[in-house]
């Protein structure tokens, strides 16, 4: 027969437990989600930039991150709404 304090004090701790394996489950079901989505906006720029237009937009990437991401997101958006005719070739008048 087992103190019920003792059983009280397992029965949390199996909760704990269990708890981090969802945690740990759902830290990687976001790391996918973000895999997915990384990958699906590389397919999109992949589609809309010339090789030219994507080589100067990883270019931009290693100097100022952020301004790179805004231009992505720029293009990607106007993308989705069909605002763009074609390949994008050159991406100056796009980058202040």
């Amino acid at each position: 027969m087992a103190d019920p304090e003792l059983e009280a004090i397992r029965q949390q701790r199996l909760a704990e437990l269990q708890g981090r394996r969802g945690d740990a489950g759902s830290e990687q079901a976001q790391q996918e989600a973000k895999q997915r989505e990384e990958e699906m906006r590389n397919s999109i720029l992949s589609q809309v930039l010339s090789q030219a237009a994507r080589a100067r937009l990883n270019n931009l990437a290693l100097v100022k991150p952020e301004k790179a991401k805004a231009v992505e997101n720029y293009l990607i958006q106007m993308a989705k709404f069909g605002q763009l005719g074609g390949k994008v070739s050159a991406l100056l008048h796009l980058i202040p």
